[in-house]
């Protein structure tokens, strides 16, 4: 299941930021963000998640800390079935970093819809995309498409691009928790 090419780039990106920008829980265990120069080197990392090597400095790493933070809220939002606050959410992102559809052509590949307005900042720019991506997400039918993982003690984000959508969980190895966690219930019962 793709959404198209360009979308699927800024919501992996956006999925990304969010799991490694995000203090929360993560595979049983309690999760910090990175911070310093590993901070920068994961979110160049998250970036290229969309095929674009970046180079982030230290300051604009931060920046993607604040982004992150409020992707994460249309991810919870969908979890928790408030697809409006999600919407009300996404559409102020949109408005805050100034999302403006164009088409562009760079790199060798064919003319596609970028999302940033003009002019703007890295951070500016990659927070504009994937608000927009995530709106086109949310705005269709396959809006319950995006997910915060069910597993005990973790909440890390995905999005289920799965044939049949029933996806729960963020990872397999959170997949294979919940499942031992089930059969060593069963075996003690």
């Amino acid at each position: 299941m793709n959404f198209n090419s360009h979308t699927d780039a800024v919501i992996a990106v956006a999925v990304a930021l969010v799991n490694t920008l995000t203090p929360g829980e993560r595979r049983g265990r309690a999760y910090r963000p990175p911070a310093g120069e590993e901070r920068r080197a994961a979110v160049a990392e998250a970036l290229r998640t969309g095929s674009r090597v970046a180079e982030v400095t230290p300051e604009e790493a931060g920046e993607f800390c604040d982004v992150a933070r409020e992707l994460r809220e249309v991810f919870e939002g969908v979890a928790r079935g408030d697809v409006d606050a999600a919407a009300v959410r996404l559409n102020a992102l949109l408005e805050k970093y100034e999302a403006r559809p164009h088409l562009d052509r760079h790199d060798g590949e064919p003319w596609h819809l970028h999302f940033h307005g003009a002019g703007g900042t890295a951070v500016r720019d990659w927070a504009a995309s994937c608000a927009t991506g995530l709106a086109i997400v949310l705005g269709g039918e396959l809006y319950d498409r995006l997910g915060v993982c069910t597993a005990p003690a973790c909440d890390r984000v995905y999005v289920d691009v799965s044939r049949n959508g029933t996806r729960r969980f963020c990872s397999t190895a959170c997949q294979n928790r919940v499942k031992t966690a089930a059969f060593r219930a069963r075996a003690g019962a």
